[in-house]
Parts: structure tokens; sequence; C-alpha cells
């Protein structure tokens, strides 16, 4: 029966792809008698291709983490906060007399009509002045009057008492809200504050309540350890002015926060002289900028961890020359029963890879059970990353192939005629 040219194609297509197949599954079966031949040998090897990957799971996820934290800790401080202020800029009155062009509450009233979106606002006098305890005694402090959604605009937190609330500022009462520390060190406690009275410039003022900032400020706030916040018309009777240099407008998304305070500042400046100066300040940027370090840190941190992954790998090539010049028979063998240089060669790469990912496995398995299992069994979630197993487990690889090529290339290299005589 005669048999056709495209049977015979298909048929020597067949037994190539046989013959193929076959040459892979015998090289990875070398590869793991290989690694059984000498476990503990190999399992040195992947030692550092354990730790390398390993260490860059938890620096990604520790990274990941500190961005979060540091994040969220000025999130915290007011992201959606837009702080207006004056900053120069006069009017000319009678006698050619100049006058700073401060804002009003007209131009907190023009913007919350005009700029949707705003949750909050208040206004903020600032002065300093004398607080009377009684019996001669005296203690300075940091008068600011501002309306009662300024617990909300600053994110304050009551620890003791109440906020002054809008009844308090339209009948103009004498009450005062300290700041925890300005209480402490006033009466020995938040707690011993409230009910209080103590008098500044000869009016009495009644503590109703003990507050403080939610987190760590670092200076950046108006807030100072000696400040008592009072009724904002209550503060004009100290100032005798109904100007001010700063207000705080807090928007509900803060997706809004920039064109918001663009809006904010073209409203205010119109209210006013053209020469006047007005800036609108976010965290928008600061966000953005420690957004930026946090991300250039885990890049530094990770660079690092691949040094260790490198430094592993030339173990491998190491300890894989070794295995060649132990093998070397072996290998003559082999290429006397027909085995080509291709097939030595992947034979050998093949073992180098296979000690390079199984050890990127193993530390990619311990560098994730970690951060999971503190997630899993403790209240603090720590973010892990996918893209970290995989740039782990890619470099592995990479790590095989590259310093894996020299000792496969060396034993491919090998006469067969004179391996057969090596003793």
């Amino acid at each position: 029966m005669a048999i056709t040219a495209q049977q015979q194609g298909t048929f020597e297509g067949t037994l190539r792809s046989a013959q193929t197949s076959m040459v892979f599954s015998e090289t990875l079966q070398l590869a793991l008698d290989s690694f059984r031949a000498s476990k503990v040998r190999s399992l040195l090897t992947m030692l550092g291709m354990i730790i390398g990957s390993a260490s860059i799971i938890l620096v990604v996820t520790i990274g990941l983490k500190g961005r979060e934290y540091a994040i969220s800790t000025i999130s915290s401080l007011g992201p959606n906060l837009v702080e207006m202020q004056y900053s120069g800029g006069t009017t000319i009155g009678p006698n050619n007399t100049s006058t700073p062009d401060y804002m009003t509450r007209e131009d907190e009233d023009a913007v919350r009509e005009a700029v949707p979106g705003i949750a909050y606002s208040s206004p903020m006098l600032e002065t300093h002045a004398a607080i009377s305890m009684g019996e001669g005694r005296t203690k300075d402090a940091l008068l600011l009057g501002v309306s009662p959604q300024y617990k909300e605009v600053r994110n304050l937190a009551v620890v003791a008492g109440r906020f002054f609330d809008d009844q308090d500022a339209v009948a103009h009462e004498k009450v005062c809200v300290l700041i925890e520390p300005f209480a402490i060190a006033l009466f020995g406690s938040a707690r011993n504050a409230i009910g209080h009275t103590f008098t500044i410039v000869g009016v009495p003022f009644t503590v109703v309540g003990v507050a403080k900032l939610r987190i760590t400020d670092f200076g950046q706030s108006e807030l100072s350890d000696q400040t008592a916040l009072i009724p904002y018309p209550v503060a004009r009777y100290f100032t005798g002015s109904d100007s001010v240099k700063e207000i705080f407008f807090t928007m509900r998304d803060s997706l809004q926060v920039q064109s918001g305070a663009d809006k904010i500042t073209r409203i205010i400046q119109s209210r006013h002289k053209p020469t006047s100066v007005y800036k609108a300040q976010t965290l928008t940027d600061v966000l953005q900028v420690m957004g930026q370090i946090a991300t250039a840190l885990t890049y530094v941190l990770t660079a690092a961890a691949f040094i260790t992954l490198v430094v592993s790998g030339v173990g491998i090539m190491n300890s894989m020359l070794a295995n060649v010049s132990a093998r070397i028979r072996e290998i003559g063998i082999r290429k006397a029963l027909g085995a080509t240089r291709r097939e030595v060669r992947m034979q050998f790469l093949t073992e180098a890879v296979f000690l390079s990912l199984g050890g990127g496995l193993i530390g990619t398995v311990l560098g994730l059970a970690l951060p999971l299992t503190i997630s899993f069994l403790t209240p603090f979630h720590i973010p892990v990353s996918p893209w970290s197993a995989v740039i782990a487990l890619s470099t592995s690889t990479l790590v095989g192939v590259v310093f894996g090529t020299l000792p496969a290339n060396r034993a491919a290299a090998l006469d067969p005629v004179e391996t057969l005589k090596y003793e």
C-alpha cells in the first residue's frame, strides 16, 4: 500500500512532536532525579532565592502599608479642607491711611451660596490674652474665635463636656472649649476643667468642653497647647472687628477639593481690591507627595531585595558549575548514547531554573503567609499586592535562566571522548 506525501508529512510531524515531548519530560525527570540525589545541597542553594523572594513580598507589603498609614494619617487632618488665607494688599481710607483688606463673614456666606459641595465652614479670629485664674494667677493663652462647625472642619475629638453650638453663638454666650493639654495644665484633667470659670480681660468664661486633635498634626495647624476656642461673635469683643485672616471650608468629596479651592479663591478675590492677595491651601498636594515618597521608598527597598536574588543567582551558578564537574562521565555517556548539545544544555538549564523557581515558590509562599496570617488572626489589615508575587516568581525564573546559562553551555561544550576518559 503506497503512502502519500501528505500522510508521510503528517507522520513525520507526529514523530517530531512525540520526540520533543519525550525529550522535555525526560529533561524534567533528570532535573528531579538530580534534586533527589543531593537534597541538602539543593536546599542550601535554594536558600538565597527563598530569602530574596520572601524579601520582595515583605518589602512591597511594608511599602504598601507604610503608604496607606501615611496617607490615612494626613487624611485625618482634613483631606477635604480648603484653608483660605489673606496674604497681602491694603485698602486706602480717609487721610490716605491704608488698612489690611481682610476677609469677612459676608465672604464666607457668598462662597457657601455660590460653591456647591461645601459641607462645613468656619471663620477664625485670632488674638492673644492672659487668662485670670483668681488669686493673682494668670496664664497666657491663644484665643481663637470660631463657629460651631470648626469641630468638624478641624476633625476635633471632644474628650470631655461638649462643643459650643449655634445657640451659644447666636446668644453670645461666654463659653469656651479648651484644648486638652491646656485643660490639664490649668485644672489637672479634662473632666475637672468642665464647669470652671475664668476671666479674660474682665469677661468671665465658663469651660463647657475639652477637645483635642484626633491625631498629631506635627505643628501644621493653628492650634497650640495653650489654645482656648470661643464663639466667633464673642471673639469680636476682643478684636473690635469683623475682619478675618482665615476662613476654613470643608468639601463633601475629596475630588472636589481642588476645583472648589479655585472657585472659592475667585469669589473672594472678586469681592475685594484687585491688589489684595488671597491663597487657598489644601492637603491634596501633600497627599500626592507622600504617596510618591512611599512609592519611591518601596522601589528602593525592592531593588535592595533584588540584590539578594542576584547573590543567590551567583550561588546557583557556582553550584551548577560544581555539578557539571562532578557529572562529567554522566554527560559523556549521554552524548555517547546520542544526546545532542542542545539536549545537554536544556538539561542543566532546566536544573538551574528548577532550583531558582523552587526557591522562589517557597519564598513567595512564606512572604505571603506572614501578612495574610496577621490579617486573619488580628484586627490589623495588611495590604498584599498580587503583583509582588508575580514579580518574585518572574525574577526567580529570570535569575535561573541567566545564571544557569554558563554552566549549561559548559556542559554542552564538553567533548564526549574526553569526558568518557575522565576519572
